[in-house]
């Protein structure tokens, strides 16, 4: 069964080729009309469940057009409608929708949710984001870079601000795919320190550097995040905003970062907070770029996903 459940859980052989899957789909479909079918249809005739216990907008919509693209059908449903979120096992859940469905993409708070899920259901499992990780993202991020500057191994990526799932997910990227990360932002955000030591288990450096400009000095790559996460209190913000503002990402930060530096956020962004107009509008940015990947990226984890 070929689950994508995590970056490191997946064999560089295996990220490599969703990755230039992922560039071949979207070259294929450059210049096409809207609604234009792609000649391989790899997901027809298949259903996919895309379930959403957390809000969306560029996950179900890069999914839902995704499988519509590939010739598949979609099932889009929330935790409220579920038994799911009523009661029912994950266990009973993921036995009974492998009755139906194809394959299942779930966006979920717990990874224990997740985990479960793969472990009983009898089709594949995409995690679309937790609390902890968020893979298909990453992915994205790397298609995106690899189409403006070239491969990503050997460079120098800067993450400032909070050590959260997005975070994690590049430091499981950077030990399969070979780059050097940064982590800048306050102690009391720091993440999670196994993240790190797999990383660096496999031979890439990665550091903690609490001066944000010495952080930024050689990257290619200066990547942030919303500074309040959807699992977070709201009594959180006011707390973390505090904490996070010497690393707000503006254009003072990138003037030491590499003149070519790119500029990525995952969106939904809270402008002038976590990163300027400037920045996020300036010419260094690809955010636009990153958020159209997702499409891009999660067809190639689909069709990886129901290969043989």
């Amino acid at each position: 069964m070929k689950h994508f459940l995590d970056i490191n859980k997946t064999s560089v052989d295996d990220l490599r080729s969703m990755i230039d899957s992922a560039k071949a789909i979207k070259n294929a479909r450059n210049g096409r009309p809207k609604g234009a079918q792609d000649d391989d249809l790899p997901l027809k005739d298949h259903m996919v469940a895309l379930i959403f216990e957390k809000p969306s907008t560029r996950t179900r919509v890069s999914f839902d057009v995704g499988v519509r693209q590939m010739g598949g059908q979609t099932m889009v449903l929330s935790g409220s409608e579920m038994q799911l979120g009523h009661g029912e096992t994950v266990a009973d859940t993921a036995k009974v929708l492998s009755r139906y469905v194809d394959l299942i993409m779930i966006r979920t708070f717990e990874e224990a949710t997740l985990l479960e899920m793969a472990e009983n259901a009898t089709v594949p499992v995409i995690n679309g984001l937790t609390n902890r990780t968020h893979p298909c993202q990453i992915m994205a991020d790397i298609l995106t870079f690899e189409e403006k500057v070239g491969p990503i191994a050997g460079k120098k990526v800067v993450w400032s601000g909070d050590g959260n799932n997005v975070f994690a997910s590049f430091a499981h990227a950077a030990g399969q795919f070979g780059f050097d990360l940064t982590f800048t932002g306050p102690q009391t955000l720091d993440p999670e320190q196994v993240f790190i030591d797999e990383a660096r288990a496999k031979g890439v450096k990665v550091e903690i550097e609490r001066d944000p400009v010495k952080a930024v000095q050689g990257a290619d790559l200066v990547v942030t995040d919303t500074w309040v996460s959807m699992h977070d209190a709201p009594s959180a913000r006011e707390r973390r905003h505090n904490q996070l503002r010497p690393f707000q990402v503006n254009e003072e930060l990138m003037s030491h970062a590499n003149d070519d530096a790119l500029f990525m956020h995952c969106l939904p962004a809270h402008r002038n907070e976590e990163a300027t107009n400037a920045v996020m509008d300036g010419p260094n940015s690809v955010i636009f770029d990153e958020a159209e990947n997702r499409l891009h990226a999660q067809k190639a984890i689909m069709k990886w996903c129901l290969q043989n």
